[in-house]
């Protein structure tokens, strides 16, 4: 009986993996705000910031779509690989150099960390009679991270009371015209009934008085939606121009911190041919 072959299947690939490109946009966006915040801890908001940043360039569509959870997931698991390269990197005294993308990266952000919280412990044995040769591991440069200047967000109050006062001066404007009207109606019903006719002039002035009134607010409604419209166009213009900003900002961000990863590649493979 003959062997029978299985058919082999692929295999599961999981719905949160990271791409290298998306790892890189993730560091970059968390080291700014990790950096603003004097290497503190990051809030809920600002691993939303983050989440945001991250999906502006590569969530287009549902796969590759990250919450501020699966952000701050991702950033420990690189911090943790950081640890397990910088471990290997210091035992080599400086023979030896990370191939990883972001070590470089992660060193300046997180480095001093590392280094203050694993002190070297003192041996208990007596020195050799010939002391081996200490080679220190150089340090890398610190990476130059350009400062983020956010947009400032403009008063909205200035905006509410030029409203305000406009639409104050339509309606005094208006309660006056309606006053006018009323001790002028209210002559012309004196005058008529002296001559016996009060109560028909009355009505007709009742008549005008709510008319005049009618038309008075319609104005004053017409201005109000005007100046409503007006202030909602200001507002819309003001988000799309902080927008555009913040897409300005961050891609100088990255061609700073492209231009820093070429000049330190250009500098080791000079080092290397000399």
């Amino acid at each position: 009986m003959g062997d029978v072959t299985v058919p082999s299947r692929p295999l599961p690939v999981r719905e949160d993996c990271w791409s290298e490109d998306a790892s890189s946009t993730l560091v970059d966006a968390w080291g700014r705000r990790y950096l603003e915040l004097n290497r503190g801890n990051l809030r809920q908001k600002d691993w939303q910031e983050v989440a945001d940043a991250v999906n502006a360039r590569h969530g287009h569509n549902k796969k590759t779509f990250r919450t501020d959870v699966q952000c701050k997931n991702r950033i420990d698991t690189i911090k943790k690989k950081y640890k397990i390269e910088k471990a290997r990197v210091s035992s080599a005294n400086g023979t030896l150099t990370s191939s990883w993308p972001f070590f470089d990266r992660l060193d300046a952000l997180v480095g001093s960390n590392v280094s203050s919280a694993k002190k070297p412990s003192l041996s208990p044995s007596p020195p050799l009679a010939l002391p081996l040769p200490y080679r220190k591991t150089p340090t890398p440069p610190p990476v130059a991270v350009p400062a983020v200047l956010l947009p400032k967000k403009r008063p909205a109050p200035v905006e509410d009371s030029y409203f305000r006062r406009n639409y104050s001066a339509v309606a005094a404007a208006a309660a006056a015209e309606a006053e006018s009207d009323a001790e002028e109606d209210d002559s012309e019903a004196s005058r008529s009934s002296a001559d016996g006719e009060g109560e028909a002039d009355g009505i007709r002035r009742l008549a005008r008085v709510i008319e005049r009134f009618g038309e008075i607010y319609e104005r004053v409604e017409g201005e109000k939606q005007r100046q409503m419209i007006e202030l909602e166009k200001q507002r819309m213009q003001f988000a799309k121009d902080l927008e555009v900003q913040r897409m300005q900002i961050f891609m100088n961000t990255q061609v700073q911190l492209e231009k820093i990863k070429r000049a330190k590649g250009s500098g080791s493979s000079g080092e290397i041919n000399h």
